[in-house]
């Protein structure tokens, strides 16, 4: 049959499509078309349908019914619907048909264009939580072939393939498979398609290579910009070489134009291979069975062994062929492959095992995504269970991961920076996310292991980014050129929902979570080892504590922003800490010096300290807190500092943090920069006590993160939906969750004739308000306060802090920074320079930040004193230790000093806030006193009730004594009468009837 198939195709193909090069006139193309289907097409239907086509057709519809899967290819701009309620990731979309015809019409939903080249998921209930199909696309019965019938359909459908196959990927321009030859000698000049040349430099050498018109060129090359590539010129060898040399050497610009010179038979066999895969498109629509005979031909192991079936090839072969036909080819992997879910399976398998030698391929051809077969990742990595088997099976994450890995070049002159192909980049960045987007509601131990193994291949990757870009502080002359730092905060943002996903899946198992940990602090270890530190051991003591640190001045030695193996571990520590393994980590690990240094480099900035070194690195401070970056960057950073402190004496903490700020011998350093410093010193305090809206830091839940970001962007002024946001971060599935918190914390104010509806903070929700909430920017809490350019406003009212929610349990020993002695001593020390009217050493900022963290404790021994109920001592003693004199040398008895200050004239703007103070500590003695005093009667009540009743067992003794001694006496003196008459029964009841009647005399 093969032979024959080949004969009719050898003879009829050439005579039908090859019609010279040129514009092709309507005509022809109709006449074509035409030709095409009574000689070509309609020969194979009959083969196939066994009868008349039309009749076998509607036979093969009716009995097939409608398909399960819908399975509709988008075109470039198509609407696409994904119901935000039911959708199991963002990449479960309905074409407009299927939506109409759905119940998620009826729910929250997100309308997209799509970028071409996806498919309608209606069907596919992985990829739905509730509602799967619409209504056209119901499951029904299907009627099943025989095995004669269904062995004569592989057999056709075999010699097609195979022969589209074949075609697709021949290599030799002028000769053509066995069974096709031909004897014409008329070629082709065929021109293809690249990203490097413009339409112009294409339309100017056209012009000169072929002597065509400028209408013809635009014609040209709108159509090799099309399909991928077009016939320039028609005629025999010598002709069409004379060509090709012409556009090779006219279009040198960048790199030459592709041409070659092919046989006209053979470009008339690859477009009707083209043909013949539509055409199968189309047939195996009208039934399932069809469609799995194709697919079990397709996968089918041909002679050569490995990676040698249809489906191979054509993949394996993809970056060679031209844009027109990937199209069509990858349009029937989707309507055949992808459409089953048995088929799906293997498919997914054989690209897995395929997958790095498919991406290496992509990164060297120019074409775009769309136009590559490792787009179809879509299609295949988001469905969780396919994921997850190709996770275990073919260790997909390590897969996917070390194919990026390998891809990088090494920058001369800097050894530790990568550079990345942007478009490896964007395939790592997606690829990663359709895996990562559901994490495993179970774990076995070979997905445990899988995971480990591609998290340890990711941590390697994390380990080329740490130090990335390391910045020396310019001193004396301005930097002469701007350091190139984009492309490593591209970098970040781009894995930035890969980092937060490893994480996610970290935390649904408690072994997966504690083996990461350890990778995660080997790999920081080894990084640290590996980095010159020039760290000098010093010895430091202030308000009677001491500790041995290392000296390491940031504005001289080079720092790095880029560390995200730090912050990882900073993630992962944070998840372990709310598992019972938190009892068991170790006491002490290297955690506190990379992020203080990357916060003392930012404060420093804000100082004015780094101006010498251009805007780039004010451009990379400015990323590191925006919202695009900072939940993997600065927040982790505090996250960090946290666990340190939780795990450190609060005075070396405290100690360290002033070494690393340069603080610790305050009065040697330059006056305006030195009060900048030690206001952000005083701030990184107040977060690292204060934020606790971390799940695991505090005990919060993840809405009430979300909750807080919504109210403290309103405190600025209301804010449009848009607004709020943008000022959001979003997870892997896009969310901020904004909608499921808004209507409780805001109210809406709808837009008038002109303008936008606008969102207003509900009254109830201010008394949560925290000036210092650690996403504010400078500018942002200008604009709380109401600040002019130069400094803040002179507050009328008092503005405390809010009532933190309580610390879990590995970082309670947070609040102990507040009662330290060292931060005691640098409060006192900033309240005695604020009563000298005329001094220069403090600012008003300065003064606001220590009188609210003196706010804070006053708060946490409140709310301590009212949790324990009187009945535990309460160790937190704020109250009691700022009426100490914390040094000799200088009167720094906190309350005093607060209470002078409160008179001061010239520091009216906090006469308010001091009041509060003064009057929340008079109420926590009160509480005290009352507790104490409470705990004194009880004490009292309990003493008088023990001496009552041992008085009442002495007396006890004292009478049983007696009875005895009675007793006796009474024997002794009657020894005859009880020796002479003995009374039956008795002898034995006299002694007890009368112990009791003497008692009752007594």
């Amino acid at each position: 049959m093969q032979q024959e198939v080949y004969r009719h195709l050898a003879e009829y193909v050439p005579r039908v499509l090859c019609q010279g090069g040129g514009v092709a006139e309507q005509r022809e193309e109709q006449r074509e078309e035409l030709a095409l289907q009574l000689l070509l097409l309609a020969p194979l239907e009959w083969l196939l349908l066994g009868g008349e086509p039309a009749a076998g057709l509607a036979l093969l519809q009716q009995g097939g019914g409608a398909a399960a899967l819908c399975g509709h290819v988008f075109k470039v701009g198509e609407p696409t619907y994904s119901c935000r309620e039911c959708a199991a990731d963002p990449t479960c979309v309905l074409c407009m048909q299927c939506f109409l015809a759905s119940a998620h019409c009826h729910h929250r939903y997100r309308m997209t264009t799509s970028g071409g080249g996806g498919f309608c998921d209606c069907g596919d209930a992985e990829a739905w939580k509730t509602g799967p199909s619409c209504q056209n696309h119901t499951p029904a019965n299907r009627n099943r072939e025989t095995e004669e019938v269904r062995l004569l359909l592989a057999r056709i459908f075999s010699i097609i393939l195979q022969y589209a196959v074949d075609l697709l990927t021949w290599e030799q321009e002028d000769q053509l498979p066995a069974g096709l030859e031909q004897r014409s000698d008329s070629y082709y000049c065929m021109l293809f398609n690249d990203e490097a040349h413009t339409y112009e430099q294409v339309i100017y050498t056209l012009q000169k290579a072929v002597s065509c018109s400028q209408k013809e060129a635009v014609s040209f090359a709108t159509t090799v910009d099309r399909d991928g590539r077009k016939s320039v010129r028609f005629g025999d060898h010598q002709f069409c070489e004379q060509a090709k040399a012409v556009i090779r050497s006219t279009s040198r610009q960048s790199k030459p134009l592709r041409v070659q010179v092919m046989h006209s038979a053979l470009v008339a066999h690859q477009c009707f291979a083209l043909k013949a895969l539509s055409w199968l498109g189309q047939i195996i629509q009208y039934s399932d069975g069809l469609r799995r005979v194709l697919c079990q031909v397709g996968l089918r192991p041909g002679p050569e062994g490995e990676n040698s079936s249809l489906v191979d090839r054509l993949m394996l072969n993809d970056s060679k062929m031209w844009k027109g036909a990937r199209n069509i080819y990858h349009q029937l992997l989707m309507n055949s492959l992808l459409m089953d879910r048995k088929f799906k399976k293997l498919f997914a398998i054989r690209f897995a095992k395929n997958y790095e030698r498919l991406q290496s391929d992509f990164i060297r051809d120019d074409h775009d995504r769309q136009f590559s077969v490792t787009d179809l990742s879509v299609q295949i990595f988001t469905v969780p269970s396919l994921a997850r088997m190709l996770m275990v099976e073919e260790n997909l994450m390590m897969t996917i991961i070390r194919t990026f890995v390998d891809q990088p070049e090494v920058r001369p002159g800097l050894a530790r920076y990568l550079v990345f192909s942007p478009q490896a980049l964007h395939r790592v960045r997606c690829v990663c996310r359709y895996v990562l987007i559901s994490p495993p509601p179970q774990w076995s131990q070979q997905l445990r292991t899988k995971f480990l193994d591609g998290f340890e291949a990711f941590l390697d990757l994390l380990r080329c980014m740490q130090g990335m870009d390391p910045v020396v502080r310019q001193v004396g002359q301005h930097i002469e050129m701007e350091p190139e730092w984009e492309a490593a905060f591209t970098l970040q943002m781009k894995l930035t929902h890969i980092i937060t996903m490893m994480q996610e899946w970290c935390s649904t198992d408690e072994h997966v979570l504690i083996e990461a940990y350890k990778k995660c602090l080997s790999a920081l270890s080894q990084c640290q080892s590996d980095l010159p530190d020039g760290e000098q051991p010093i010895s430091l003591s202030l308000a009677g504590h001491a500790v041995d640190t290392f000296r390491y001045q940031v504005s001289q030695e080079k720092v790095s922003i880029h560390l995200p193996v730090c912050r990882l571990l900073a993630g992962l520590h944070v998840l372990l800490s709310r598992t019972e393994v938190a009892s068991r980590l170790p006491e002490q690990l290297p955690l506190v010096k990379l992020p203080l240094r990357c916060l003392v480099l930012c404060a420093q900035v804000h100082a004015g300290m780094w101006r010498r070194n251009g805007f780039s690195l004010i451009n990379q401070i400015y990323y590191y807190h925006n919202v695009k970056c900072r939940v993997e960057m600065f927040d982790k950073d505090l996250a960090m500092l946290q666990v340190g402190a939780s795990m450190m004496d609060p005075n070396h903490f405290l100690m360290i943090v002033l070494s690393r700020f340069e603080l610790f011998h305050t009065f040697s350093a330059d006056l305006a920069q030195q009060n900048t410093l030690i206001e952000e010193m005083l701030h990184l305090v107040i977060m690292v006590v204060g934020e606790r809206y971390v799940p695991g830091v505090g005990q919060v839940e993840p809405l009430d993160e979300v909750r807080r970001e919504i109210l403290h962007q309103l405190c600025i002024r209301p804010m449009a939906h848009s607004e709020l946001v943008k000022g959001l971060p979003e997870n892997g599935n896009k969310e901020t969750g904004l909608e499921r918190v808004i209507d409780s914390i805001a109210s809406f104010r709808k837009p008038g004739v002109t303008g936008r509806g606008l969102y207003e903070l509900r009254p109830e929700w201010s008394r949560h308000f925290d000036l210092y909430f650690h996403h504010y920017s400078r500018a942002d809490q200008s604009k709380v306060t109401g600040s002019e350019p130069v400094g803040l406003r002179r507050l009328v009212t008092a503005l405390p802090p809010p009532r933190p929610p309580p610390l879990c349990p590995p970082f309670a020993s947070l609040v102990n920074l507040l009662q330290s002695d060292v931060l005691l001593a640098l409060e006192g020390a900033v309240l005695q320079w604020a009563g000298e009217p005329s001094g220069g050493g403090w600012t008003e900022s300065m003064l606001q930040r220590v009188l609210h963290l003196v706010a804070m404790a006053l708060l946490e021994e409140q709310q301590q004193l009212e949790s324990s109920g009187g009945d535990e001592d309460v160790s937190f003693t704020f109250s009691s230790k700022i009426t100490r004199r914390y040094l000799s040398s200088a009167h720094l008895v906190i309350l005093a000093l607060l209470e002078n200050l409160q008179s001061a004239p010239h520091l009216e703007v906090h006469k308010d806030m001091i009041t509060w103070i003064l009057k929340m500590v008079g109420n926590i003695k009160t509480t005290r006193e009352r507790t104490s005093g409470s705990s004194t009667v009880r004490d009292k009540d309990k003493a008088e009730r023990k001496r009552k009743a041992e008085m009442a067992r002495l007396r006890r003794e004292k009478v049983m004594a007696q009875m005895s001694e009675m007793q006796k006496h009474f024997i002794n003196e009657n020894k005859e009468l009880f020796q002479q008459s003995e009374l039956p029964g008795a002898s034995d009841q006299n002694p007890t009837l009368g112990g009791q009647k003497e008692e009752e005399e007594l």
